[in-house]
């Protein structure tokens, strides 16, 4: 793990003083900076996630402010901050406040850590990802959207549940924007290497699918908030793989410049994260059936991309 670096957290809500935690446990990192606009808020949960991570013996510095400028020097900057979503409040109506809440921080981290890989972490996540990519005017290999992670971290409890076995054992895959028209890939699913085909029948199977699409929905029905554990380890295996530069294969969010026929919109897909943030992308074969479900989940995604469009969001 490269223990020199600096992440830099915007938002200390539940999932960024989460992410911060892990990060501090794992000591995957030399220094974490917490930014809030309330800085009392920040400072508490760094004092406190520092005196729970001292007895480990972890050397990160943990450090808040209310201040941009702490984010100087920062390898990776993860944006937590945003309206969490509500009991009957969808991503689509998070949209303008939430994109608005990004446009003001991008402007910042261009500001005080150009040379960045961001995380998106807000939603919707998949327009949040295209605009921070627009208004910084970054590379795409440099805006990386967290979801596809969760998705399939979710998919796979889900079988692990329906199974009674296998726990642990279970590679789910789950490409598409991270909402109601995500993409769950059966096909490119297994446990400890059986098919889950072999295991599962299609109606157990469409179930469990059913059931990862609202996942998000089903906690923020009994927690009143949104999901920050899951969402926060999904977000700490990305920092870590750019950081370590494993080129290791993840689903996330990011720019398609022509892969799966699609340009000028964000979507989950499988990627290559190393040292640069994407080094690659990977176009899995999709049959006739997981194409269809693709192209729902773009033009879901290109919807809202649509109403920034309309709101003149974009122009300067």
């Amino acid at each position: 793990m490269a223990q020199g670096k600096k992440v830099s957290i915007i938002g200390a809500g539940n999932v960024g003083a989460t992410i911060c935690y892990w990060l501090a446990m794992r000591k995957s990192c030399r220094e974490i900076v917490m930014i809030d606009l309330i800085e009392g808020v920040a400072r508490g949960k760094a004092l406190d996630i520092a005196q729970a991570t001292s007895p480990e013996g972890s050397h990160t510095q943990i450090k808040a402010s209310s201040d941009y400028q702490a984010l100087a020097q920062s390898d990776i900057v993860v944006i937590t901050a945003g309206t969490p979503r509500k009991p009957g409040m969808s991503r689509d109506d998070l949209l303008l406040v939430n994109a608005n809440i990004t446009k003001g921080i991008i402007e910042q981290v261009v500001q005080h850590a150009p040379d960045a890989i961001i995380i998106t972490v807000s939603n919707p996540l998949d327009a949040i990802t295209y605009v921070a990519l627009k208004i910084g005017k970054y590379p795409r290999n440099r805006v990386i959207g967290m979801a596809g992670i969760l998705d399939s971290s979710r998919m796979e409890t889900f079988i692990s549940e329906k199974l009674g076995f296998g726990y642990g054992q279970v590679t789910a895959s789950v490409m598409g924007g991270h909402g109601d028209d995500m993409v769950p890939l059966p096909r490119y699913s297994s446990v400890n290497g059986v098919a889950l085909n072999d295991l599962l029948s299609v109606e157990e199977m469409n179930e469990i699918i059913e059931k990862t699409r609202y996942g998000g929905a089903q906690i923020v029905s009994c927690m009143g908030t949104s999901a920050y554990y899951a969402p926060a380890n999904a977000t700490v295996k990305m920092i870590e793989a750019i950081l370590s530069d494993s080129h290791a294969i993840f689903p996330c969010a990011t720019l398609l410049e022509g892969e799966y026929g699609y340009k000028d919109t964000v979507n989950g897909v499988p990627v290559v994260l190393g040292k640069n943030g994407i080094e690659r992308i990977v176009e899995l074969p999709l049959n006739e059936q997981e194409k269809q479900q693709f192209d729902k989940s773009i033009a879901s995604v290109n919807t809202l991309l649509q109403t920034l469009k309309t709101h003149h969001f974009f122009d300067v």
